[in-house]
């Protein structure tokens, strides 16, 4: 890209990206194809001489199969933001005893958080209604 300086950042995304295009045995002419550039350019990007745009590293995510951020994964780090950044926490999978244990375990967290005295009665009683329907 130009007029951005590039760095050691640069250098070890580019490292990844030519470890994971030949892990997948793909080759620097398919991969710059599927890019629209020439493979001298991708090789640019392999050495860190050039940086890469996030739409193309996204696209050799899925080319490769691994998720992006696997490019950024052990990279030191320049910077003094948090590494939580300012976004979301990951969603967690559900876990429990059964496939629904961790669907109740979710949802009475949130309703514990989220609801009033009033409304948490209201809807036990709704599901012990429901239960009722259910089961007789």
């Amino acid at each position: 890209m130009a007029g951005q300086k590039t760095d050691q950042r640069d250098a070890y995304i580019g490292q990844r990206i030519a470890e994971e295009r030949r892990r997948a045995s793909l080759t620097q002419r398919r991969v710059a194809q599927s890019f629209g550039m020439s493979a001298a350019q991708l090789q640019k990007y392999e050495k860190g001489t050039n940086r890469i745009s996030a739409v193309h590293l996204e696209i050799l995510a899925r080319m490769t199969g691994v998720p992006l951020d696997h490019f950024f994964q052990g990279m030191k780090r320049l910077d003094d933001i948090p590494l939580e950044g300012f976004g979301e926490d990951r969603q967690q999978p559900y876990s429990g005893e059964s496939e629904w244990q961790g669907l109740v375990e979710v949802v009475a967290r949130h309703v514990d958080e989220h609801f009033s005295d009033a409304s948490r009665r209201d809807l036990a009683a709704a599901i012990h209604a429901l239960d009722r329907k259910l089961n007789g």
